[in-house]
Order: structure tokens, then sequence, then C-alpha cells
């Protein structure tokens, strides 16, 4: 069996606890070869996952959402990677966050903090005013670095670059990547959960006893700010299954080697969107590995780009050998100081690429 090691592995995680459910899937050349379940969706019912759990993503919304809403809109030159902030947000106007570009908040180079817990001030706002009084904290939150002057991932700027997509489509993130993206691509299992409204009929994993929400989470948003803001947001919310998850990676490598694929994402803005703008700096929205300890281990090649998520999950395409790993966890689960996904992730990926036989 190819995956033999990366099957043994993902047994061992379980017993090691370094997660109690997990997904893996892999395609190479188009072609999906390995999409397997193990584990339980929690540790209450102890319910087998299967190949239709349901995952929160996490910040794979970042990518698998965001981004991609951004690089329709500049396709259909309703936005531009240049542009400021405050020419299409007013609110932004006369802040010192006036002059950041879209191309900033991609590349994460904005200046803004990586993160604030403004779930803490949210959830004793009337439910209906917490997404202006979110704005407004974001608006108000100093600038960390200077505009432009290094890199800090930054949950802000893509919850901005989430208003932004709004803004310009005249419709919530969820619904436009729905109409635009997913439903062309034929993918049902890829959605937001709107935290005030009820939860869809699915197979979820279970994310974080929440100690401040006093309960289990499952089937709404595990990210603090992403549900007390309503849970749809540019930085995470977009929860989905391991084939979905895969479809649309091999949508986006296929389209990356010059395939119109389904038509719905463009050959050259994928390329300038998954390449590094400097040999340390970040893709358009995407993440590439790190050149000293990368998630996807030592066998990916440079020209890689993917995205993590907090609860556990994480996607990675290879252009140059065509290869595309999806582990799908909620390694959270039950309380989110579990980290051993961190050494084990990369170890993973390479027993992967052995299978395949590409390892060098």
């Amino acid at each position: 069996m190819p995956f033999s090691l990366a099957d043994r592995l993902m047994y061992q995680a379980l017993e090691q606890r370094v997660f109690p459910g997990a997904v893996l899937a892999v395609a190479m050349s188009q072609q999906a070869v390995f999409n397997k379940p193990y584990g339980v969706t929690d540790l209450v019912s102890c319910r087998p996952v299967g190949p239709d759990t349901v995952f929160d993503l996490a910040s794979g919304t970042k990518a698998l959402a965001t981004t991609l809403a951004v690089m329709t809109l500049v396709r259909q030159r309703r936005l531009a990677l240049n542009q400021r902030l405050a020419a299409i947000l007013p609110l932004f106007d006369r802040t010192d966050k006036q002059a950041i570009t879209i191309d900033q908040l991609l590349r994460h180079t904005s200046g803004l903090a990586a993160h604030r817990p403004f779930y803490q001030v949210l959830v004793h706002e009337d439910p209906a005013k917490r997404r202006e009084c979110l704005m407004a904290l974001v608006r108000d939150e100093p600038l960390e670095k200077p505009i432009g002057a290094t890199t800090v991932y930054s949950d802000l700027g893509f919850m901005i670059l989430g208003w932004v997509v709004e803004a310009l489509a005249g419709q919530g993130l969820d619904r436009f990547v729905r109409q635009t993206l997913y439903l062309p691509l034929g993918l049902n299992n890829l959605f937001f959960v709107n935290v005030n409204g009820p939860v869809p009929p699915r197979d979820f994993a279970a994310t974080e006893a929440c100690p401040w929400r006093r309960r289990l989470i499952q089937g709404q948003v595990h990210d603090d700010n992403a549900w007390a803001a309503g849970g749809i947001c540019g930085h995470a919310g977009l929860f989905g299954t391991a084939a979905d998850v895969l479809a649309l990676a091999k949508e986006l490598l296929a389209v990356h080697g010059g395939s119109q694929g389904a038509g719905v994402l463009d050959p050259e803005l994928v390329r300038l969107f998954c390449r590094r703008a400097s040999p340390n700096g970040r893709p358009l929205g995407f993440d590439a590995p790190d050149p000293v300890d990368p998630s996807c281990g030592r066998y990916f090649s440079g020209a890689s780009f993917g995205h993590l998520g907090f609860t556990g999950t994480s996607f990675w395409i290879d252009p140059l050998c065509h290869v595309i790993v999806v582990l799908l966890t909620n390694r959270v689960h039950p309380i989110r100081d579990n980290l051993a996904i961190k050494a084990f992730r990369p170890r993973l990926h390479e027993a992967v690429v052995e299978g395949l036989g590409l390892a060098p």
C-alpha cells in the first residue's frame, strides 16, 4: 500500500491524542488517490468520523474564501491590488490605516496587529450591532508597525478584507463566494454558519469545550472573534469536508498550470496570488513553506502554496510535482492547548510524498 506509513502515522496520532478525529485526502496529477477518515467527531458521543464529516477550517477561510473572493473582484475589475483602503471603506479615511493597500492586507504587511480579543467587548453588545462595533474596534486599534515595513500575520487584516469584499459585492462574503465560486464548482460542502441562524443538518466535528461560552462547540465557528461577530468573517468561519477542500485545491492547481478549469478562476491571477513577492515574503492571501521549519515537510517545493487553520486543518499544493495534501482535524477538541500537531503535520506530509515515490 503506497500510503501505509501515512496511514500508520494517522493511527499513531489518534493513540497519542494529537487529535480525536481527522480526514486525510491526497491527490496527484488531478486524481484523488487517498481519502480516509480516522477517529471520532467528539469525545462525548464517540461517533466515528466519516468522509462527509464537516470540519471548522478556521484560518483556511482566509485562503479558500476571502482571498478567492478578492481574486474574483480583481478579475471583474471591481478591485485593484494597489487600491488604498480608504478609497473603498470610508470608515478608514483619516486614520492611520487609510493608506494600506489591498496587496498589503493580503501579504500581511499592513502593520496591523496579529490578533486582539475583540469578542470580550462584542459579547456585551446587541447582536445586531456587533458588526458595526467590530469595525469600529478595528478602525481604532493602533497599527503595531509602519505600513509595508514587515510581515505580521494578521487576523485583523483579513477581517478588513472581508468587509472590502462585501462593500464591493453588495452582499455577504458567504453568499458571494457561494454564488461565484462554490456552486459553479459543484461544492456544496463549503459554507459559513450564521451564529444567529439554525445549525445546518450536517455531521460536524466538535472543536473546543469553550471555557467562556461554557459549552462544547459543534456546528458553530470556534474562533472567538468570528463567533461574536456572527460567524461570517474574512479571517475565519468557513466549514467544509475534506472532499470539497480537495476539489477546490484541484481547481486551483489546474488553473495554476494554465487550464481554464470551470472558468471561475483566472490562470494569470492564480499564479500571481500564489507567488511570493520576495524570498521570505508571503504570497497574496496564501501561505508558503517556511524555509526553516515547513509545516508541509521537507519535500514540498518552494513553489508550493496552501494555508493552515488553528483548529488543526491544512491544505498544501505543490504545482511542480502536482501533489495536494488536505489534512482536516479537530486537534482543539477538547482544549486548544494541545499543540502536538505542530510536530506531527510535517512528518505526515513527508510520509505522503514518500508513499507517492517522489521523495528525493
